[in-house]
């Protein structure tokens, strides 16, 4: 079997980071490797995200720069996946001709089919294959995740594992729904198989991921009696060779106390939770169809505390919704205050084809949008650098991750902040390998420190 290259530039979150990586697992078995230069690549795969206007345009660009490498060498394949393939699938092959290949979110397992039509000289008409958007996907697909052969990319000890596909929630402004369809959760035993098979390979850093993972479960049956979300977190903590425990992304109005819990009750669960929030103005959240409301929002806030008071809490923020009023703004501001947030992701506001909220009245301007997200976050930069430095002069358990800049080692602390210090002549560092490390200095978003020499 010939080899060829495959190069995937991924956008957008962890759940299309982990499909890039099954792509390259189904494509394993016909030859893809891997590599890092789109240059030398025989296969270009674009997995996209759509939930902001920005990252499609990167999209559409750079679709754009590739119809060059087209034309200096035509046996190059092109392919679009992921959200901005199942939205916008037609407008693709209309406006990309040199593009061979369109798979939507959840037919990226007709990926080798595909091929291997266009290997053989069939002509693929259309060059599209997506997923109807309200069609539960099948669990045969989702299972499969786990069941493909290892990656050929190099090993990491941090790895993603999807427990669940699809959103029901709807948020006005959100295009999940439309683009990946309803929620379906994979059964628990195929998810502990893949999470064994991983530590077996050398993770042990293991992040659970979904559009809303506090509602696993609840939409179809995963084992032979009813299973939360806190009740899988428990198994999967039970496995030996897990030394952290991470899961993203949680939808507020769905965490329970029981999961709160979870925080205090297993150890390998990092203490390190992203809720968005979204906006600080109930009126907005209403309109926004979020559920929740701020009181409900900060009743969370304060249960997570008590459960575990060293936990660090951090955000998603939408600035410009329609019909935002400056008093809207100004409690966004006052959420902000209150929570004191260690770091959130925000963002203006951007209409997406499909959302019902592109069709809202009362749009805030850019002007506008603009000079609060420049006040939101040189606010939250501020509340972060002081949140940084209260772990001054502390020692935390940094699991490495390897050369960062200025010769120094980059590791991950257990709340999810950055951390930079010097190696040593006399001690090599590993990936993965979890060291002390002093804290002795605090920055917007990393933390400077030193190396321990206990072993741990």
């Amino acid at each position: 079997m010939k080899q060829r290259n495959l190069y995937i530039k991924t956008f957008g979150c962890q759940m299309n980071e982990r499909d890039s990586e099954i792509i390259e697992q189904l494509l394993l078995p016909m030859g893809f490797l891997p590599v890092a230069d789109m240059g030398k690549a025989d296969l270009i795969l674009l997995n996209t995200c759509s939930i902001r206007a920005k990252a499609e345009q990167k999209v559409y660009s750079l679709l754009g720069q590739l119809r060059q490498y087209k034309l200096s060498n035509p046996r190059l394949l092109i392919g679009v996946a992921g959200c901005v393939a199942q939205q916008e699938g037609m407008r693709i092959q209309q406006k990309m001709p040199h593009v061979d290949l369109v798979v939507g979110t959840q037919q990226m397992y007709s990926l080798p089919e595909l091929i291997g039509r266009l290997d053989n000289g069939q002509s693929l008409k259309p060059r599209i294959d997506l997923d109807p958007c309200f069609r539960i996907p099948a669990l045969r697909e989702i299972s499969a995740a786990g069941k493909q052969p290892p990656s050929p990319a190099p090993r990491s000890f941090k790895k993603f594992v999807t427990i669940m596909q699809g959103c029901n929630n709807f948020c006005s402004y959100c295009v999940v729904p439309h683009t990946r369809g309803r929620e379906i959760s994979r059964p628990v035993a195929d998810i502990l198989d893949e999470v064994r098979s991983r530590v077996e390979a050398g993770a042990t850093d293991i992040t659970l991921l979904g559009q809303n993972v506090n509602s696993y479960g609840q939409t179809n049956q995963v084992a032979d009696h009813p299973v939360t979300f806190a009740d899988l977190l428990r198994q999967v903590a039970e496995i030996p060779g897990i030394r952290r425990l991470r899961f993203t992304t949680s939808n507020p109005k769905d965490l329970t106390d029981e999961l709160m819990r979870c925080f205090a009750e297993i150890p390998i669960l990092c203490p390190h939770f992203h809720l968005p929030v979204q906006s600080g103005s109930d009126r907005i959240l209403a309109a926004m169809n979020r559920k929740y409301t701020v009181a409900d929002y900060l009743d969370r806030v304060a249960g997570l505390r008590r459960y575990r008071p060293d936990l660090a809490l951090g955000t998603d923020i939408i600035v410009g919704f329609p019909g935002e009023t400056d008093t809207d703004f100004e409690q966004t501001m006052a959420l902000l205050e209150e929570v004191r947030f260690h770091s959130s992701f925000s963002f203006k506001y951007s209409d997406r084809p499909g959302a019902r909220s592109s069709s809202f009245d009362n749009k805030v301007s850019e002007r506008v949008k603009s000079e609060r997200l420049t006040r939101f976050q040189k606010r939250q930069d501020e509340i972060s650098l002081a949140r940084n430095k209260e772990y001054l002069e502390s020692t935390v358990e940094t699991m490495v991750e390897g050369e960062g800049k200025n010769g120094l080692v980059q590791g991950r602390s257990a709340t999810n902040h950055l951390v930079h210090f010097p190696g040593t002549a006399e001690r090599a560092l590993r990936p993965g390998e979890v060291v002390l490390v002093r804290i002795d200095g605090a920055g917007q978003h990393s933390l400077t420190g030193t190396l321990l020499n206990e072993k741990i």
